[in-house]
């Protein structure tokens, strides 16, 4: 018997009985069990709205629950260590934001590797932002909004969800693009953020259309502009930040969908289709619409759009930070 003949006889054995023979066969039934997608913020914040939203759409596709589990603190790094350290089976995946590409230059010590850490399943959502304060606040528009801060100076207070989150990018560049240094309070999170806002206990929050839109349409706080490039379909009268008089200050939160590195490539190519699908569904761009927000289309939703977009990103965001010379540790 030939060596050949062997290897011929030993392969049909194993598929007579039904084992596989490669990773390859093995992911092909994937999943066979529930999977963990890690938000790296509180419950109740803009990310994991998107997130829930996201997970329970995939759970549809996939035939298996899609658990959330907040994994918070570290400006979102401990929830990506805890998916860049676990294992590369697709059981565990990371929903992350635009602190992706804040993470690898604001930290220098991490536990793991902020890049190459990871496999990009493809980009969500790209969110807007907006100003928003308590709505006791003494001022009707955005040049009354900085006029007031900079007479309050230090005494004016700005929330956020905690160093790398997007409201603190956001605060961070509105303190200064208008020169001034108000008081930070971090929260875990802006769900916790936006209930001090809403106690009128402080004064202004920049954060995500997912997390404010509801607020905005109640009444219950008082919105200034969005440091987007145009307006907000949902809220078409809130003045981007250009047109009411603060020109060159943009900010936009993007989502984008993780498996540890060297999860097997068939498996990430599953996931990604499943992302793909949920975005497509109906009622996932109905409910993200009510949100201030829409799916990336179906090309942005890929593993090589999202490398690309990701890369740009953290080259963007280097040179704002380290000419600061602010950094997380």
């Amino acid at each position: 018997m030939t060596q050949i003949t062997r290897r011929l006889l030993a392969a049909t054995s194993l598929a007579a009985l039904g084992l596989p023979r490669q990773a390859g066969a093995q992911s092909s039934a994937f999943p066979t069990r529930p999977i963990t997608m890690v938000i790296p913020f509180a419950a109740g914040g803009p990310t994991d709205v998107v997130g829930r939203l996201l997970a329970e759409a995939m759970s549809r596709d996939l035939g298996q629950p899609v658990v959330v589990e907040n994994t918070t603190g570290a400006g979102g790094t401990l929830g990506a260590q805890r998916v860049a350290t676990a294992r590369p089976d697709g059981y565990t995946i990371l929903l992350h934001h635009i602190g992706m590409g804040v993470i690898p230059t604001m930290y220098r010590r991490l536990a793991y590797d902020p890049v190459n850490g990871f496999e990009p399943l493809g980009l969500v959502t790209e969110v807007p932002m907006t100003v928003v304060t308590r709505k006791d606040i003494p001022a009707n528009n955005l040049t009354e909004l900085l006029s007031y801060m900079k007479s309050q100076g230090d005494r004016f207070n700005l929330a956020d969800a905690g160093i790398g989150s997007s409201s603190a990018l956001c605060g961070a560049l509105l303190s200064n693009a208008i020169g001034v240094k108000p008081t930070v309070i971090p929260f875990r999170g802006t769900g916790p953020a936006m209930q001090e806002i809403l106690g009128g206990r402080v004064d202004l929050l920049c954060d995500q259309t997912t997390q404010t839109t509801e607020h905005i349409r109640s009444g219950a706080v008082k919105v200034f502009a969005t440091p987007s490039r145009t307006r907000i379909g949902t809220l078409p009268e809130i003045p981007t930040t250009a047109e009411a008089g603060l020109p060159g200050f943009e900010v936009t939160v993007w989502h984008g969908l993780y498996a540890p590195k060297g999860t097997p490539a068939p498996i990430c190519a599953r996931l990604t289709q499943s992302l793909q699908a949920a975005l497509r569904e109906p009622r996932v761009i109905e409910r993200f619409s009510a949100i201030g927000t829409t799916p990336v289309s179906q090309d942005d939703a890929t593993a090589e759009a999202h490398r690309r977009f990701w890369t740009a990103d953290i080259a963007k965001w280097k040179p704002v930070i380290e000419a600061t010379g602010s950094y997380a540790d």
